[in-house]
């Protein structure tokens, strides 16, 4: 995450100092960002991620992102593991507790997408996405739940869209469209399980892409991510998220944009990585 990007600062008291996250993936892109505004702080931030060696295409592992949390003031703890696995996420929040004390935040962050049509579409790929969409972060949320009970300040975030059933976006990427839309019906239905529990669940989603490795790849490279804006709009959407009482919301579909006109800020353009403003690419699932 870097300074030159973000303009949010956060209301004096709010801070994420001494929390505990676990998040699901972690290893670059819009996990890493989050992990590291939140380690600035001196949050304590467990990540449950599949990369624990070079990929020869992407950057960074769950160990280089370990390290870098703790060269940004937090503590770490890489769990080397498949959000897929019930053993294996059972085996990290347990490690998570181990280490830490307990959760206060879990950041479902795993995510895989293909656009691919019906007809093109391997079924493999289709499991793939409902297996680490869908299931993983239902998964990961109520393994954790017996600790997030315990927590004084406990939140759920899901990186998901806000339900849109404009056909264009069932139409033009079912398979993907149905995975995501299930990891938001996720956050509907545990903000409501959990009224009583003093759980925040919630939902967070860019109104522009991302400059990201999945961007590039899909979206044309370069010249896509000028158009887009950089990880800090929401690692910054995060933080202001997981900084506020939990008795506070539950059950939000919140933009970037949204989450950080709530926090007082109304120009984004610090955010962008070159393009004007209007000529930013608008994300998936927002009209």
């Amino acid at each position: 995450m870097s300074e030159q990007n973000s303009v949010y600062r956060a209301a004096a008291g709010r801070s994420l100092s001494g929390k505990v996250i676990l998040m699901s993936g972690g290893s670059r892109g819009i996990g890493l960002a989050i992990a590291l505004r939140a380690a600035r702080d001196g949050a304590k931030i467990a990540l449950l991620a599949k990369t624990d060696q070079p990929h020869p295409a992407l950057e960074g592992t769950v160990h280089t992102a370990a390290e870098q949390i703790r060269q940004a003031g937090g503590e770490a703890l890489p769990i080397v593991g498949d959000v897929r696995n019930d053993e294996s996420v059972a085996a990290a929040v347990q490690a998570t507790i181990d280490a830490f004390g307990g959760i206060d935040v879990v950041v479902n962050n795993a995510s895989a997408i293909d656009l691919s049509s019906t007809d093109a579409l391997a079924m493999k790929k289709y499991d793939l996405m409902a297996d680490i969409n869908v299931r993983g972060t239902f998964l990961l949320s109520k393994l954790a739940l017996p600790a997030l009970r315990r927590s004084e300040n406990a939140h759920i975030l899901t990186l998901s869209p806000p339900l849109n059933f404009d056909p264009k976006w069932l139409g033009g990427h079912l398979a993907y469209t149905m995975a995501k839309y299930g990891m938001s019906m996720t956050t509907i239905g545990l903000a409501e399980e959990l009224k009583a529990d003093n759980i925040s669940v919630n939902s967070l989603w860019p109104v522009t892409t991302i400059d990201t490795a999945a961007i590039r790849n899909l979206l044309g490279g370069e010249s896509s991510a000028q158009r887009s804006r950089s990880s800090d709009i929401m690692a910054d959407a995060a933080h202001a998220i997981l900084s506020r009482p939990s008795s506070q919301s539950s059950g939000n579909f919140y933009t970037d944009e949204d989450v950080l006109r709530e926090e007082g800020l109304s120009d984004f353009s610090a955010y962008s990585l070159g393009a004007p403003e209007d000529q930013l690419i608008k994300d998936f699932f927002l009209d």
